[in-house]
């Protein structure tokens, strides 16, 4: 990854607290819209209470097509002899959990940045959206070396110490291995947000998901029960394709090897690979009632406060030599 003019050495590399910091977005942008299930993501101050999962019982009325039969009041049933469910109502403060992975494989990129630290520019940015809008804040953090859990918060002292736990997250061990069994695996940071996610709450996962195995999918399946989550897939797109016909000098630190892209049959299988391995991270979000907007280094991280431009590639800010 090429360096930018003007920018400190470790621009793209790590995420700074003043970085971070800085991605607070222009006024206007206060909250989440509390409304439903988490499609995409809508803005906007909580104006009026609304009917959900939620924690405090509102009334019970006759069961209609539709409602979620985890919701059945079955004494009220049993009593009248017809189908009634719960209502809840939705707090108007709600928690927002983030998952931000910084693991190893996340420390790559071709396009202005690491995936790490494109996931930790989103987390904050989606921190400062809740935060003004009332919401409580926390998460887990991912590094190759462990795992840290931060309850939800809302005071500026401890919204700050997440923050910075999560850019002190990008540079943690950096250029040091980390030990076999050592890194923390995704099923375990989503069991994390399980226990501390309660109904209704707001769960982010910054991720490449690269270790979504079947204990992930089962924990996630968990939490998306009683959670709106959505699931922000980072990527790079030397990830998704190989680099056009050539052979390429490549290196991990160490050793050199040639990277041959004339072959069509490896370009192809490369490709596949990835398309398969995202195509089943988004099959699976969406059968379980989750969001997923894949998020690529070189993007612009606002572009997650419109998840249109999520949907059309555009092409990421260009290496400088």
């Amino acid at each position: 990854m090429a360096q930018m003019p003007g920018a400190p050495p470790s621009y793209g590399l790590v995420a700074s607290l003043d970085e971070l910091l800085a991605m607070r977005p222009a006024e206007g942008v206060g909250g989440f819209a509390p409304g439903g299930k988490v499609r995409t993501h809508q803005f906007g101050g909580h104006r009026s209470a609304f009917r959900g999962r939620g924690m405090e019982f509102d009334e019970v009325r006759a069961y209609q097509p539709g409602d979620d039969i985890r919701t059945i009041d079955w004494r009220v049933t049993a009593r009248t002899g017809r189908t009634h469910t719960k209502l809840f109502q939705e707090e108007r403060e709600r928690p927002v959990l983030l998952l931000v992975d910084a693991r190893t494989g996340m420390r790559f990129g071709t396009r202005d940045c690491f995936k790490s630290v494109l996931a930790a520019r989103a987390a904050a940015l989606l921190t400062w959206v809740a935060i003004a809008g009332g919401d409580r804040v926390g998460g887990v953090v991912l590094t190759p070396f462990g795992l840290t859990a931060y309850r939800p918060e809302r005071s500026r002292r401890r919204i700050l110490h997440f923050v910075k736990a999560v850019a002190d997250a990008t540079a943690e061990g950096f250029g040091r291995e980390a030990a076999a069994g050592e890194a923390p695996a995704l099923a375990s940071a989503l069991a994390h947000l399980r226990s501390a996610a309660r109904p209704g709450t707001l769960v982010f996962l910054l991720s490449d998901f690269e270790d979504f195995d079947g204990a992930a999918a089962r924990e996630l399946n968990r939490l998306a029960q009683s959670s709106q989550v959505t699931a922000l897939f980072t990527y790079d797109d030397l990830e998704a394709r190989l680099p056009p016909r050539g052979a390429y000098r490549i290196s991990d630190g160490d050793a050199v090897a040639t990277l041959d892209t004339t072959r069509p049959a490896l370009t192809a299988a490369y490709a596949e690979r990835f398309a398969l391995r995202r195509g089943r991270i988004e099959q699976f979000c969406r059968q379980h009632g989750m969001a997923f907007l894949p998020l690529r280094t070189g993007q612009n991280v606002g572009d997650i406060l419109h998840p249109e431009r999520l949907a059309a590639p555009r092409a990421g800010r260009p290496a400088v030599a």
